[in-house]
């Protein structure tokens, strides 16, 4: 890659050590003769990125998402540094981002083209979502019965307390607590998992990504809230059907030259289990 000239600095004062951190790395990166801008507004206005060479965020998943948006508008990548809990979209450690950030800065990191889904609820309203898409009533305890349709064809219905449609990337979030399976990043899919299905069988449902999946409100006097990242909220009429599909644009994520993502996943989700390296040694 090449080296970065401007960087934008997306800081979540809220996470504990954030404020600390983006000094320390906005002063290497002032000695590196970088040009820079910062917020701590997320997600961040339309825009925001157009003259920049890559986004550093620091903070949470959360705070990753609020930028996901107008990254991949941009096509500018994002450096994600971890200050929340789990991190899996913002996988470089504090201490990572301290030792690395002089090579970052001379473009020594690979690209992650992340796939996001492009949601529909009626002409003119639609989003992106870099991890999920919700669908469920507007009302918290009240259950719903969604028709899914993908292309021409009902895959079935559902009486539910709601859908989830996940990217590969958001596998690890609300669809893996859900029950969902985790999907390795590159995979060009997208998961539907439901969520408390009245139904003895609860599995998830993998389309490939070229799919136009739509989903059809048969609640009767039932209104649908639709949330993106569970952030973002679109308006759905009472009897609008929502259209979900792989979006012609991704998300470009920086990474290590030696990223693994089920290193990442073994230490997130702390599965157990030993290495074994050539000589047979458990490590």
């Amino acid at each position: 890659m090449k080296p970065i000239r401007k960087l934008a600095f997306v800081v979540n004062e809220e996470k504990t050590g954030a404020s600390e951190l983006a000094r320390t790395l906005v002063a290497a990166a002032r000695k590196a003769g970088v040009k820079m801008k910062q917020t701590t507004r997320f997600p961040i206005p339309r825009g925001y990125l157009s003259d920049c060479d890559a986004c550093c965020v620091i903070g949470g998943d959360g705070t990753l998402l609020g930028v996901a948006r107008e990254s991949a508008r941009a096509n500018v990548p994002i450096i994600g540094v971890n200050r929340g809990s789990l991190g899996f979209l913002t996988t470089f450690s504090a201490d990572e981002s301290r030792t690395h950030f002089s090579e970052l800065l001379k473009g020594q990191f690979r690209i992650d083209h992340r796939a996001m889904l492009d949601c529909s609820t009626s002409p003119g309203q639609h989003d992106f979502a870099l991890n999920d898409v919700l669908i469920k009533d507007e009302i918290n305890s009240r259950i719903v019965r969604l028709e899914v349709f993908a292309g021409q064809e009902l895959v079935t219905d559902y009486t539910c307390d709601g859908l989830i449609f996940s990217t590969p990337t958001g596998s690890t979030a609300y669809n893996l607590s859900a029950g969902g399976p985790i999907i390795h990043p590159d995979a060009g899919v997208i998961a539907m998992t439901p969520i408390c299905p009245h139904t003895l069988s609860n599995r998830s449902i993998i389309f490939r990504q070229d799919v136009k999946l739509r989903v059809i409100n048969r609640t009767p006097n039932s209104r649908l809230l639709v949330a993106m990242d569970g952030q973002r909220n679109l308006k759905v009429g009472m009897d609008a059907p929502i259209e979900i599909t792989m979006s012609t644009i991704r998300l470009p994520l920086a990474q290590r030259a030696d990223y693994s993502h089920f290193s990442v996943v073994r230490t997130k989700l702390k599965w157990n289990g030993h290495l074994v390296d050539k000589s047979g040694i458990q490590t």
